[in-house]
């Protein structure tokens, strides 16, 4: 069974930091790529970032050069490190992969930046 788990959110004032983690179970963790989506009220879901399982990164043009994509395979966690958050980064945060023909999502972490 796969599962995806993301923690992580929470509050935080405009400019500061905040780091979401997602761990994976149930599948190969070093052979998955990995996403991180956000859907804010009332807005479609739109992918944040993306590793690869070679470490390659896509970023989302809002976020390039403030959020930062990570993985660690020997502890099957993908990381989003966000800094100088905008009010507008406000969110629900979701862990995605697709594995083999698949598609996994974990149930969000909530990310609310205040001005």
């Amino acid at each position: 069974q796969v599962q995806l788990v993301e923690s992580g959110g929470g509050l935080v004032q405009a400019g500061e930091s905040l780091r979401v983690s997602c761990t994976a179970s149930g599948i190969r963790f070093s052979f998955s790529a990995m996403g991180w989506y956000r859907q804010a009220p009332g807005k479609q879901r739109e992918l944040v970032a993306r590793i690869g399982i070679d470490g390659s990164t896509n970023y989302v043009d809002s976020v390039k050069g403030r959020f930062t994509i990570s993985r660690d395979n020997a502890k099957n966690t993908v990381y989003l490190q966000m800094n100088s958050l905008k009010p507008e980064d406000t969110s629900v945060y979701y862990c995605y992969t697709k594995y083999f023909t698949m598609e996994y999502w974990g149930k969000g972490t909530l990310v609310t930046v205040s001005s």
